[in-house]
């Protein structure tokens, strides 16, 4: 770091992209070299899991290092709770410059109600239903022919080629456009006089698979270990919720034919790669406006994909394809690169990022700050022997074509949902569906969660233990901010 005392911050976020999607993470397949550089750079969190693998719940978590439950963002398409502070708010109070590109998935998705939570500047693509509120399709139906949603169609079938091609070019695809509105929006920042916060946050590899050339055709030839199709039997034995997260997945897993799971792979490996040029091209900017050395940088994502695993396409399920995500922060001269193995909850990263910049932590805060794990810099740390998850898992899906409406105060649709709450360890994993059943993991030893062992005998002691662990976090992790009084008698 260089003699300027307050850090930069640059945060970038993928939506739904998975651990082992990057090849710094035991990926020889995919191709990320520029996430590769900035792993080797970085403190490369290997076992960082999201507190809830949907996007909103996921981000408020992330943006108010407190648990889904707590600031009550528990479904997307439901506004934030008003009693909530936000990263940017806090930054912005501490004398940072705020700016945005992107993805945030707020309600209402405009980005007037953005600039209300703490940005001062930004530039919004929530896309799907709110196309309408969208810098990114203003500008491309602005910038050539193409119609709103055409960004989202795939080109007509051409031979034996990828059918998940997109139909919009590179140029004007969605990713590139949040790449180059990121480092346009950097060089405007850089030339202030205060340090500045960026959130650089990509809609994909997200679904649907649509994705352009040279991306499309990338990985043309390549063979994955492809997850194995789950029989009706199989989907019918699981806990009822997962049962109707897996029978809503499009196409079923008990349908979907070899070939078209390979495009959906290579088209989703596409995708991470398309990213990867365009973080490549920032940090490379970062670089040449001399900011490298002053500038905390966060690379993650807010939640994976399971990309057919346990027979479901998409997220929401606590398998560790949808919880376990790739998580690396750079600060040179303070941060020390390397491999860090300790278990870290997306809670933590607040209050990390903010002992790094020497901004005061919210009393409000539920997560522990890792800065001392990995610097010199910060609190005690606490290491973790459990990380904890929750969800209302939805039972329906909707057309991402509908246009949502919204009233203050209410989100969309009104449905029931079951809920459920995960603990993990460094070996155990418990799911707890309310009314609904239990499942428990040997990790270790069972990676692929094949084998329910919630029902063994030779295993109530461990379900115990975990249900315990599960009170005991519902119970402390509550509101952080009630203080007793002192009282004389």
């Amino acid at each position: 770091m260089s003699e300027k005392t307050v850090p930069n911050i640059l945060f970038i976020m993928t939506d739904q992209q998975r651990y082992d999607c990057v090849g710094a993470n035991g990926n020889a397949t995919i191709r990320t070299p520029h996430l590769d550089q900035l792993a080797e750079e970085s403190a490369n969190l290997s076992s960082c899991f999201v507190q809830a693998p949907v996007c909103v719940p996921s981000r408020q978590t992330f943006f108010t290092g407190r648990y889904p439950h707590s600031h009550r963002n528990r479904v997307n398409y439901t506004p934030l709770d008003e009693g909530e502070m936000l990263m940017q708010a806090y930054l912005r109070d501490a004398g940072y410059a705020t700016g945005f590109v992107g993805k945030l998935h707020y309600w209402p998705p405009t980005r007037e109600f953005a600039l209300s939570t703490g940005f001062d500047r930004g530039l919004i693509h929530d896309a799907g239903p709110v196309d309408k509120h969208s810098d990114y399709v203003a500008w491309m139906t602005e910038n050539s022919s193409f119609t709103a949603r055409e960004y989202r169609k795939c080109a007509p079938p051409a031979g034996d080629g990828n059918p998940y091609t997109a139909l919009v070019p590179d140029e004007l695809h969605e990713t590139t456009w949040c790449g180059e509105q990121t480092r346009e929006m950097l060089r405007e920042m850089a030339t202030g006089d205060g340090p500045f916060f960026l959130f650089s946050s990509y809609w994909k590899p997200h679904g649907p698979f649509e994705v352009p050339e040279p991306w499309a055709s990338m990985y043309d030839g390549v063979d994955f270990a492809l997850p194995e199709t789950k029989s009706l039997e199989h989907i019918q034995s699981l806990p009822l919720p997962v049962q109707r997260l897996a029978l809503r997945s499009e196409p079923l897993n008990c349908e979907v034919d070899a070939e078209t799971l390979t495009w959906m792979y290579r088209s989703y490996y596409g995708a991470v790669s398309q990213i990867d040029r365009e973080v490549g091209l920032t940090l490379d900017l970062l670089d040449e406006l001399g900011l490298a050395d002053d500038t905390v940088v966060v690379f993650c994502s807010d939640h994976g994909d399971l990309l057919h695993e346990h027979g479901i396409n998409g997220k929401n399920a606590f398998y560790e394809g949808a919880i376990h995500v790739p998580m690396m922060i750079r600060f040179p001269g303070i941060v020390r690169p390397g491999r860090y193995g300790d278990l870290i909850e997306t809670t933590d990263v607040l209050s990390t990022l903010f002992e790094l910049a020497a901004v005061p932590v919210p009393r409000r805060n539920q997560g522990r700050s890792f800065a001392r794990l990995i610097s010199e810099v910060g609190t005690v740390y606490e290491p973790r022997t459990h990380v904890f998850g929750e969800n209302i898992i939805p039972e329906v899906i909707t057309s991402g074509a509908l246009d949502f409406s919204y009233e203050p105060g209410e989100g969309v649709g009104g449905i029931r949902h079951p809920d459920a709450k995960m603990v993990r360890t460094a070996r155990w994993k418990y799911n707890y569906y309310v009314g609904h059943g239990e499942e428990l993991y040997d990790i270790e030893n069972d990676p692929e969660e094949a084998r329910n062992l919630a029902s063994d005998p030779a295993h109530r002691e461990v379900v115990r233990e975990m249900k315990d662990a599960l009170l005991d976090w519902l119970i402390t992790a509550d509101e952080s901010d009630q203080i007793a009084p002192r009282w004389c008698i």
